[in-house]
């Protein structure tokens, strides 16, 4: 990687959510997504999908450019964000887990989060005939590093892997780490089923010295304003964080 300092966008919903609501700072409200797009926009940013952003990540390629990735697959990203992706003409990466299309975000209803849709098979197919693509959130999105059996570990990235691939009819190249957790064994798994990369939940711009299948993203939450985003961007202020 011989590029300048790359950042990944980290989004998961795109709604509004009530104050005081339970990780409520994972939902960026509509509005925010949309200025947020529109000031890296102003200052001749182009947003890309992993695969688009793949070359620059190799340093095969050079420009202003920052990746855009969603976790899980909510409805909300395809009914909020995809018209607003669509308007700029971005492109993105939406994580799906697999065992899961059409479900709800049940991993998180015992901590009293909001309950959350997540786009079904119809969804996800006009998400990806419009341009944008789709990667891995594992098949029941479990943390990988508590599974004691490799057996099962290979169940989640590789069948999840199949399966969209058969749903969808698109290659599969890009996964990422439910909860941001992973270990050695899940890297080499990654690495022998084909996969590209994947993204973590480490604060920071890709750079020199970042691993295609550890990467680093940029938080986003409901009070990443404008100043704070272009701090993200242009400066050390998330790196390592």
């Amino acid at each position: 990687m011989k590029n300048r300092p790359i950042p990944i966008l980290m989004y998961h919903s795109i709604q509004d959510e009530p104050k005081g609501s339970k990780m409520r700072g994972l939902s960026v409200p509509k509005t925010l997504f949309k200025i947020q797009l529109l000031t890296l926009r102003m200052f001749g940013f182009k947003g890309l999908s992993l695969s688009e952003l793949y070359p620059y990540l190799l340093g095969k390629k050079k420009g202003r450019v920052f990746g855009i990735t969603f976790d899980d697959g909510y409805l909300n990203n395809y009914e909020n964000a995809l018209p607003i992706l669509k308007k700029y003409k971005y492109s993105a990466t939406c994580f799906i887990v697999a065992g899961n299309i059409g479900g709800k975000n049940y991993w998180d209803l015992d901590k009293g989060v909001m309950e959350k849709k997540m786009m079904n098979e119809a969804q996800i197919k006009e998400w990806i005939n419009q341009g944008m693509e789709i990667g891995s959130h594992s098949y029941t999105h479990s943390h990988l590093s508590r599974i004691s059996s490799l057996e099962k570990v290979e169940k989640e990235i590789q069948k999840s892997k199949y399966l969209l691939e058969k749903k969808f009819g698109v290659k599969v190249k890009h996964f990422c780490y439910p909860y941001g957790d992973y270990s050695r064994n899940t890297i080499e798994v990654l690495k022998y089923s084909n996969y590209l990369t994947a993204t973590t939940v480490k604060r920071g711009r890709v750079s020199n010295t970042s691993k295609l299948f550890e990467l680093p993203r940029v938080l986003v939450n409901h009070r990443t304003y404008p100043v704070s985003l272009l701090l993200k961007i242009f400066t050390n202020y998330e790196d390592g964080r």
